[in-house]
């Protein structure tokens, strides 16, 4: 697999204005988008959302309505051809041929991709190893667990060394462990600084896979940025909980009236302390009560979690 120049100031994908009508619907409204080269990147919204609207118009498989959009450079629409070189598309259904062997159907994409007969062999090979398919090279598409079967359309994708991937809900329908061992096949991708762009539902496993994440709703873009930015967009402040040996109501009283410190209340044997600000550091806490003679025994930052920060910035509306 090739590398992409780490030192190229060019986004993998960049979007200004992009929108998508069908008829009176705005399917994309104004959808202004940057994802760097070598970014795992999360693409995070409900069913109707305009996530694969937006991965389609990437893909060069539909033509926005307004705006621009740009894929290593090239304009998706102007510069399709030279898009299409360079990306792997996944949509969330894709047709298998399950009659054929695991190597025929990628011999057979690779000869549309026009990959020489003689370099063919060992690019299949290479790709099946990546996705941890080799021992199934010749066993039937159709004999397959639905995990290979998705493990087989990302080396369908693979198949020409595109610098981009779009990938649809990869995930979807997978039990745990399938789920797991896609993750670690991205995961591998963006350590050979593949840029990836995955969209899925499950935002646990994204907020540990992806480095920056985005939050669509109604086909407005609510948030774009780094995963640990996300606390900022609910605008809440540090959760920090803490556990003392000593008096609970006295280390309550003296976090109160601290003005770093927005709210301290006690729940289940604990005290939950709520910061006024994100850069507040927070061994504020740890120092106000040592040096007060309170003794601590625990205290740990309640990190929010995406499924948190999606509840509290999209209202579940769909189109």
């Amino acid at each position: 697999m090739s590398l992409s120049d780490p030192a190229s100031p060019i986004p993998a994908v960049q979007t200004s204005g992009l929108s998508r009508n069908y008829g009176t619907l705005a399917a994309l409204d104004q959808i202004d988008l940057t994802v760097d080269q070598g970014d795992l990147f999360g693409f995070i919204g409900s069913n109707g959302a305009g996530k694969t609207t937006t991965l389609r118009i990437l893909a060069t498989f539909l033509a926005p309505s307004g705006g621009t959009a740009c894929v290593m450079g090239y304009d998706v629409v102007k510069e399709a051809d030279k898009v299409r070189h360079i990306i792997g598309y996944m949509p969330d259904f894709f047709g298998v041929y399950k009659d054929m062997e695991v190597t025929e159907y990628l011999d057979f994409f690779g000869a549309c991709y026009k990959i020489p007969v003689a370099q063919r062999e060992k690019t299949v090979a290479d790709v099946l190893e990546l996705v941890g398919l080799t021992e199934k090279r010749g066993a039937l598409i159709g004999a397959l667990s639905r995990g290979m079967q998705q493990r087989l359309g990302l080396a369908r994708v693979l198949i020409h060394d595109p610098q981009v991937l779009l990938l649809d809900e990869p995930a979807s329908g997978l039990d745990p462990r399938a789920r797991i061992e896609m993750m670690a096949v991205l995961q591998e991708l963006q350590r050979l600084r593949k840029t990836i762009i995955i969209s899925s539902h499950i935002l646990s496993e994204l907020q540990t896979l992806c480095n920056r994440v985005a939050i669509i709703e109604r086909g407005k873009l609510i948030y774009s940025g780094p995963v640990q930015g996300v606390r900022e967009q609910v605008g809440s402040g540090r959760v920090i909980w803490v556990r003392v040996g000593t008096d609970q109501a006295e280390a309550i009283a003296l976090l109160r009236v601290r003005p770093e410190v927005s709210a301290v209340v006690a729940v289940d044997g604990e005290i939950k302390v709520t910061l006024a600000s994100q850069e507040t550091d927070h061994s504020l806490v740890a120092e106000v009560l040592v040096k007060n003679g309170v003794r601590l025994l625990e205290m740990r930052e309640d990190e929010i979690g995406l499924e948190e920060v999606f509840m509290q910035v999209t209202r579940g509306e769909t189109q």
